[in-house]
């Protein structure tokens, strides 16, 4: 009795297999649509505050602060390596010629103070034991000289008026 099984003929068992593949390629298409907790969509991140001068950099300095030291920082390494290397600035000729000239008179103006004697030979140092019997007389001497009697007097009538005065007078 083994011939006595029910069989299913061959288009019932393509069309079963058939609506399984549909049936399960729906269910996939569907199940892709639900949305993943995960990747639904958030509220977007809060943007930063704008970014201003006085706006707290780091180390408690406010963005004005960094800036300047910086440029100071940068400034002196500038200075610095332009004092090391003696960077040249160009210059006109005219300008140059004058730096030369000056240069030229400075140097005979040291050269002529190297001939000059020094002071203490020059002249007399107060209060020396011996004093110079070719000095300069000078009228200070020659008043203190004169004796008080000596002196003229001059009288009040004998002044030089204003000529425009007198002539108006005479």
């Amino acid at each position: 009795m083994a011939t006595d099984r029910p069989t299913c003929p061959p288009s019932v068992l393509l069309l079963s297999a058939a609506v399984a593949v549909l049936l399960s390629h729906y269910i996939l298409d569907v199940a892709s649509q639900i949305p993943d907790p995960e990747l639904l969509p958030t509220d977007p991140p809060p943007k930063p505050d704008p970014l201003t001068t006085e706006t707290v950099v780091f180390w408690g300095l406010r963005l004005w602060q960094v800036v300047g030291i910086f440029s100071m920082f940068v400034l002196a390494i500038v200075i610095t390596l332009c004092c090391i290397f003696k960077c040249r600035i160009p210059r006109t000729k005219k300008e140059i010629e004058a730096r030369h000239a000056q240069r030229q008179a400075a140097k005979t103006y040291a050269d002529t103070l190297e001939t000059v004697p020094p002071l203490s030979e020059l002249t007399e140092i107060p209060g020396s034991a011996t004093a110079d019997a070719t000095s300069v007389p000078t009228i200070s001497e020659q008043v203190q000289a004169r004796s008080a009697s000596q002196l003229p007097v001059v009288r009040e009538e004998d002044e030089v008026t204003n000529p425009i005065t007198q002539a108006e007078m005479g």
